[in-house]
Parts: structure tokens; sequence; C-alpha cells
């Protein structure tokens, strides 16, 4: 083996990158959330296409195709997130007066017309998602790719609506070497992908500084429900405890922040809506007092004052 090999130029004390200013969460000054409210909620639906057919990435994102082409079983599934379990969602949503943010695959604007059109309609925060779920920003993804799949995903939401998007969640949450750079190239101010705290930080690239809004990964429907396979009732009840532990921390240390993400294809079937409305009605109604419950770029505005 060659020294070449054994030598790391990068090697020093400290993190391997410079990205943000590491600090405990103790240490920081206080954030204080509009009316004094000790937890601030962000509420994301993530409205996805797995394309049926294509090349399949490196890292599979979660909820992917898994069975021999055609999958029509698992394609048709999250379909049905898109005809049927959107509606569910924005209709509880509605109910409750929530204010989600919707985070959309750039293909579906070609693809489900109709279903863009619904979302339009909608006063939620759109954030980018990806290309589709096969677009994976994962590995050594030629930049010139990358940087497609990010433009024309914004410039097909763009098409239609006219609400500014600024926000980014990649597909699984992945992303190269190269994707905060071209994000802050393609007028994105925040990316969600860095799920290691529980408030808005101060992001660098190359291109610029951008936010990380973290998006919570343990508690995120998919996650719960499908990957640690616990209980609709489970993953209502670990919403709830969690919300009522940061609400104690808000208080006693300052702000804090609870996100969640649902997908369609999921919770919006018949059997698992109801528990969307269990945690709606838990956080929005009985804990109302105590949540301050808004769109993400208002979250990221309010922690800078």
């Amino acid at each position: 083996m060659t020294e070449e090999l054994l030598t790391y130029h990068q090697r020093h004390y400290g993190m391997d990158h410079d990205r943000y200013e590491w600090s405990m969460l103790q240490d920081r000054a206080p954030v204080r959330w509009p009316g004094g409210k000790p937890l601030a909620l962000w509420i994301n639906i993530s409205i996805q296409h797995f394309p049926l057919s294509g090349e399949k990435p490196r890292v599979a994102p979660p909820g992917a195709l898994t069975m021999p082409y055609p999958d029509l079983r698992h394609y048709t599934l999250r379909d049905y997130g898109n005809r049927v379990g959107i509606y569910r969602l924005l209709q509880v949503m509605e109910r409750y007066g929530a204010s989600p943010s919707l985070a959309i695959s750039g293909a579906l604007v070609a693809r489900y017309p109709q279903l863009l059109e619904r979302l339009a309609q909608t006063p939620y925060e759109w954030l980018g998602h990806g290309w589709n779920m096969l677009s994976m920003h994962a590995g050594e993804i030629d930049p010139a790719v990358e940087a497609g799949w990010i433009a024309e995903a914004r410039a097909a939401l763009l098409s239609c609506s006219d609400r500014s998007i600024t926000g980014w969640l990649s597909p699984g949450r992945i992303q190269t070497a190269n994707t905060p750079e071209l994000l802050v190239k393609n007028g994105f101010t925040y990316q969600c992908d860095w799920v290691n705290d529980e408030l808005p930080y101060n992001f660098r690239t190359a291109a610029g500084e951008m936010t990380c809004l973290p998006s919570c990964l343990e508690l995120d429907d998919v996650f719960v429900l499908t990957q640690n396979l616990h209980s609709e009732d489970s993953f209502a009840q670990q919403v709830i405890d969690a919300a009522d532990l940061l609400i104690n921390e808000g208080r006693e240390q300052g702000g804090r922040l609870l996100s969640l993400n649902f997908h369609p294809w999921l919770v919006g079937q018949p059997h698992r809506i109801r528990t969307v409305r269990e945690i709606l009605e838990a956080l929005l109604v009985q804990r109302s007092d105590t949540i301050w419950h808004a769109a993400p770029a208002a979250i990221i505005e309010a922690a800078k004052t």
C-alpha cells in the first residue's frame, strides 16, 4: 500500500468540514418565538413521484419500489397518495387551521397537473423536493447532472405557482458534497436535509451562506411506521411526548422546534388519517397556548430575531 493512500491532507482537530460553527444547544442564546410560546411547530407534507421504471440510484430512497419490474403493487400505492391520500391530508390540515409546507417532486408538474392545480390553491409554502424519487443526490453524481435536477425541479414548481420557492428537502434527505453549493446557486436560501439539531442554524457554502432547518427524521412517518414498525398509536404518542418535553425545555431554556413530516401514500390511508387528526388535535388545540405553528420561512426568520 502506498503512502498516498494512507495520507489524508484534510486531517485536523475538530470537525471534518466547515459548514457551520459547532455548539451545544445549552450554550446558545435563547430563541424567543412569537407570543412568548416555548415551542415552534413545523409540519411538512412530502408529495413525491416514484417512477415505475428507470435506472436505479446507488442509494434507494425511503419508500422505494422494491419488487422486480413492473412493481405495480408499490407504484400504485405511491400513486394512491397523489390521487387520494393527499386530499385527505389537505382536508384535515384545513380543518385544524394548520399551515404545513409542501415538499413537491418537480416531475409531478407534468405528470399530475390536476394535483398541482389543487396544491396551487392552498396558501401553503412550497419546497423543492428533487426531480423525482429516482434522482437521488447521492454518491459521485456528475455535478452538471445534479445541477440540472435542482434547476429543473425549481423551474417546474415556479411554472405553476406565483409564490417564491426558497426551501429544499432532498429525496431521502440525502446530499452529495456539491448539493449545498448547487442549491444556493439556484436561488434556495434554506435546506432541511441535515438532522443534527432542533433549531435553525447558519450553514456555509462556497456559493454563499444559507440556513439549515433540521427536519426531524425520528418522527418522520415513514421512519416510524415502515422502518421502526411501530403502531399508529405509538407514532401519535411519540409526537405528543416529544412536544411535551420540548415545551418544558422551551420554558426553562429558550424556544424549541418540533418538525413533523407526513407522506400522503402512507398516512393518507383510511386507517391512518385518524392518527394525523389525533396529532393535530393534541398539538394545535390542546396545546395551542404553548405551541406556535408556522411555515418554515417564518420559523427561520423568527429564530434570527
